[in-house]
């Protein structure tokens, strides 16, 4: 299968499998969650069902986690799109969830998306108890201060910093604001089947920073009708991205440079990791 087929049809399945667990959902929350579910490319969730299909797990078992990565997304996107945060009207090509609904409603619906997160990474269905314990354990960690919340607290002290970021402090941020989930993601189907993590690991990591790059590329060449939210924020808050510090030619080869190291990391899967390795070159390739 083509990666543009694996990848439409992982995002297919996915949407079932939120719907499925959303559409019980009462009340404003649970139709503000539905909204924020709604649309993205699930490349995350993709990496997750890529990941275990390497190491032979069932996709019903793996859709569970692939979910939970998703609803952990949605939640950060909900928060981060807030006026504390990063002050986002557009997400997805619709209404952020506060401007669709208000700010409380938004704040209310991405904790029970994180809520939803742990609880899919834990189901029954997910696996043994160990392998439901290491996913949500794991989850917890890649999302909470030592990963994604961390990443994003440094981008927020960041905006009124006297000095700009140096090229290693953006790297740290963004491994955890970017990175840390698809670094989860990445090493779910190793987990699961209580594998050695450590080339999905390193996938992860190149992935994640050339997929960052790239964000801060479209940010500056993006089309908001394409890309479905703002462009041009980070020029407007003078923000320091891989693009400001490297130029827009260095950050472009970067990128190429950490997507080619990600397929690297792959080689001793052979053939079977195709797809990841085209998820890569996507990466830095695509205009959304």
């Amino acid at each position: 299968m083509t990666f543009d087929a694996a990848l439409t049809e992982a995002a297919a399945a996915v949407d079932a499998r939120l719907r499925e667990v959303l559409d019980g959902m009462p009340g404003t929350v649970g139709a503000a969650m539905r909204h924020a579910c709604t649309g993205g490319k699930r490349l995350r969730a993709f990496l997750v069902l890529e990941g275990a299909r390497l190491h032979g797990i069932a996709t019903g078992t793996a859709l569970w986690p692939a979910a939970a990565i998703e609803a952990m997304h949605a939640y950060s996107l909900v928060h981060d799109d807030l006026p504390a945060m990063d002050d986002d009207d557009l997400r997805r090509g619709q209404p952020t969830v506060h401007i669709a609904w208000d700010e409380a409603t938004a704040i209310l619906a991405g904790d029970a998306l994180q809520a939803l997160a742990y609880e899919l990474a834990a189901r029954p269905e997910a696996g043994s108890e160990a392998t439901r314990a290491a996913l949500a354990l794991s989850l917890a960690q890649a999302a909470g201060a030592r990963g994604m919340v961390l990443g994003q607290a440094l981008d927020i002290a960041a905006e009124t910093a006297e000095t700009p970021l140096t090229l290693d402090e953006i790297t740290t941020l963004q491994q955890g604001k970017t990175g840390a989930l698809f670094e989860w993601s990445a090493m779910a189907g190793p987990r699961m089947a209580d594998a050695d993590p450590a080339p999905m690991r390193e996938y992860a990591r190149a992935f994640g920073l050339a997929f960052q790059i790239a964000d801060d590329i479209l940010d500056i060449e993006g089309d908001e009708k394409a890309t479905g939210k703002r462009v041009g924020k980070d020029g407007a808050a003078g923000k320091a991205t891989f693009v400001s510090l490297l130029g827009l030619e260095t950050a472009r080869a970067r990128a190429a440079e950490l997507a080619n190291a990600a397929c690297a990391a792959l080689d001793g899967y052979g053939p079977d990791a195709d797809n990841l390795r085209a998820a890569a070159r996507f990466a830095i390739s695509r205009r959304t």
